[in-house]
């Protein structure tokens, strides 16, 4: 097995082989040239994305955005993201239709072992699910593994911890469900 197999198998892998290294850098640049583009000229930034992001239909990214791979990004119709996305996809990252998310978001599907000698070595992931109809508020982070339900409110500043069922608004620091929507 491969390190690209094991990283998108969720395994420890090296963040170091080349093939993985030549992904991440053809990502950034891409990620560089969609940030430096002319705010006005909004198809044609969006183009760049297409090349590199898996979408579903229309979508609508304000710079800054970031990602590590982008090719485990998969984007579902009518999504909206304010300013600077970060997804840190090693995993697959799946996002529904119509979900907005607010500025400062960061989907980290990419984690790393606790013991010190092996976090030296290797990295490994969880994939992410947001699910259609959602809304996650500015400075929300959503960590390895985690499933966000269809129709959710995650409010401004949650980490989200642990899967939301569909329907909640949740919100906090780990992020909790308050009510049903």
């Amino acid at each position: 097995m491969n390190e690209k197999e094991k990283m998108l198998a969720g395994l420890p892998f090296d963040p170091r082989d080349p093939v993985l290294v030549g992904y991440r850098l053809g990502a950034k640049s891409v990620c560089h040239r969609f940030n430096m583009a002319d705010p006005a000229d909004l198809e044609d930034r969006m183009m760049l994305l297409a090349g590199l992001l898996r979408l579903k239909g229309a979508a609508h990214i304000e710079p800054n955005f970031f990602c590590d791979y982008g090719f485990n990004i998969y984007i579902g119709d009518g999504f909206y993201s304010n300013h600077n996305l970060t997804i840190l996809d090693v995993c697959r990252v799946d996002i529904g239709s119509k979900v907005m998310f607010g500025p400062n978001v960061l989907l980290s599907g990419a984690t790393h072992p606790v013991d010190p000698v092996e976090r030296m070595s290797n990295e490994y992931g969880a994939p992410i699910k947001i699910g259609d109809n959602s809304w996650l508020g500015g400075n929300v982070v959503v960590l390895p593994g985690i499933t966000i339900g269809n129709n959710c409110v995650v409010g401004a500043g949650s980490v989200v911890t642990r899967d939301l069922p569909d329907n909640v608004v949740a919100a906090g620091n780990p992020c909790r469900v308050i009510r049903s929507v």
